[in-house]
């Protein structure tokens, strides 16, 4: 445990009495029954819908109790278990911590394990919303044409009668037995980083039913218009990954232990779009927007959030800084992140309605700089060709669309580029840990001459980037100069050339 004493007694419905008064849960597990599946039951599912979901029941009751569905790991359904499904959540600041038990989870599964029985949660007429947290990754769209990529274990799963091992897998097989059953309608909700998260879902779940081998995508279509929708979401909360600290913080707050205990910034918000045929939880009255259109919310995000923890994750990494906070304190970054907010991200799309694009972004970076919270550059860094497209590359093309010179997103997809090298500036050797890893290397040993060659390469790779900006002069001419600058002087003296 790193160090962290490990009390006795563990947090469980054993303990709620014991707990202080401040940290109890709202709602007691097992007391709200389940009206919601989640899949994905990673941190940050716990600490943001989770957290909202709990308080919406709190305000204004309703059987929303959430099932969490861990996909492939075990080890946090076998502590969430072993807890009576409660764990805590610390929101740390410089101010100090303030730690609460949630009581949201009616239940885990580990999908992995029994799918069947996952299926048959999702064909239950009492679950009327499915969300998702599962990374870009596991939805199988290529990242620059969102379609449906042709994987084995997805045609698998789709085409025989096998159990299911993927996220595609188990929604559509999940919405056949719902049709079977005549279960009433649901909606489906991406709380994921994705453009336009709720259409591509629907895109998703689309495609995947045409691959169906039995002629059930034939069957289900009309159900499927008339019974299911897909909100659109924008989800925001900084939660980096559980450390021996995060742990011996909930122990002392509780004098109890947690061992899934989870650290949060304090700050966070969600907006959805309303579209629920099955009812749901009061969201609203938990704070959360509910609109019609979520789509300059989550573009705003996106592109001013996460397009800037990428670029400050990639450039912090290659400069040997380990957390975010770290990285801000390299000389010069935080300006030229100002400027790839003012100049490039805000000039690129419509935020919402008296949003102002330049504000949002301070908010990003006095919430970057918060030293409590060391989320780190690596786990940021990771599965880079999954994200830079709706994060950076979409900025880049709606720029070149009105004309515009995409200055600083192109030293994004630079720092990006010389990440994947694998090292440092100090030599120090970088993981390369990303779904294309395999791709991307060769790509890297086809351009290993010059900076030149290995930008020329990476623009090959169709999965990340579209052909038409690989093909953008201006833009290549403005990656191919950041990228050498990197190569030949390292972050600092590059980013101190550029202020």
């Amino acid at each position: 445990m790193g160090g962290v004493t490990v009390n006795a007694s563990r947090l469980g419905l054993g303990t709620l009495r014991r707990l202080p008064a401040g940290s109890r849960p709202l709602v007691r597990p097992g007391a709200v029954p389940a009206g919601i599946v989640h899949l994905g039951l990673g941190a940050f599912h716990r600490a943001h819908q989770a957290v909202y979901t709990e308080e919406a029941v709190a305000a204004a009751g309703g059987d929303w109790g959430i099932v969490g569905v861990a996909p492939r790991s075990t080890d946090v359904v076998s502590k969430l278990a072993a807890q009576d499904c409660l764990f805590s959540v610390t929101s740390s600041s410089g101010a100090g911590n303030q730690t609460r038990v949630v009581g949201a989870l009616a239940g885990v599964r580990h999908a992995a394990s029994d799918p069947a029985a996952i299926v048959a949660l999702l064909a239950d007429p009492a679950i009327r919303v499915v969300t998702l947290t599962v990374t870009e990754k596991a939805y199988q769209l290529d990242p620059a044409t969102g379609l449906l990529r042709p994987d084995e274990a997805v045609l698998a799963d789709l085409g025989s009668d096998r159990p299911p091992r993927t996220v595609p897998g188990l929604l559509v097989r999940g919405l056949l037995a719902r049709l079977a059953a005549d279960a009433g309608p649901i909606a489906l909700m991406s709380c994921d980083n994705l453009p336009s998260n709720g259409e591509r879902l629907h895109s998703l779940v689309g495609q995947a039913l045409g691959l169906v081998g039995d002629g059930g995508g034939e069957r289900i279509a009309g159900w499927l218009r008339e019974n299911v929708t897909f909100p659109g979401t924008m989800v925001d909360r900084i939660v980096p990954a559980s450390t021996p600290q995060t742990l011996a913080d909930a122990q002392a707050a509780l004098g109890v232990s947690d061992l899934a205990a989870l650290a949060a910034e304090p700050y966070r918000q969600w907006v959805i779009e309303d579209r629920f045929p099955g009812g749901r939880p009061a969201w609203e009255r938990a704070g959360v927007v509910l609109t019609d259109d979520a789509g300059p919310w989550e573009r705003l995000k996106l592109r001013a959030l996460n397009g800037v923890h990428s670029a400050t994750a990639y450039l912090g990494a290659l400069a040997g800084r380990e957390t975010i906070a770290e990285a801000l304190e390299i000389p010069h970054l935080a300006g030229v992140l100002r400027r790839l907010i003012a100049e490039d991200v805000a000039a690129s799309f419509a935020p919402p309605e008296g949003v102002s694009v330049v504000d949002y972004g301070e908010q990003v970076l006095e919430r970057f700089a918060n030293p409590v919270l060391r989320h780190r550059t690596i786990q940021i860094a990771m599965d880079g060709s999954q994200k830079l497209p709706q994060r950076v590359l979409h900025t880049i093309a709606d720029l070149r669309a009105a004309g515009a010179r995409p200055r600083w997103a192109a030293l994004v997809v630079a720092a990006w580029m010389r990440f994947v090298q694998g090292r440092a500036d100090d030599g120090t050797q970088l993981p390369l840990d990303d779904p294309l890893a395999d791709r991307i290397r060769a790509a890297l040993a086809a351009g290993r001459d010059s900076p030149a060659g290995a930008a020329e390469a990476l623009f090959g790779l169709t999965e990340v980037f579209p052909v038409e900006l690989a093909a953008d002069d201006e833009v290549r001419e403005l990656v191919v100069g950041w990228l050498t600058a990197l190569d030949r002087h390292g972050v600092e003296r590059t980013l101190a050339g550029a202020a």
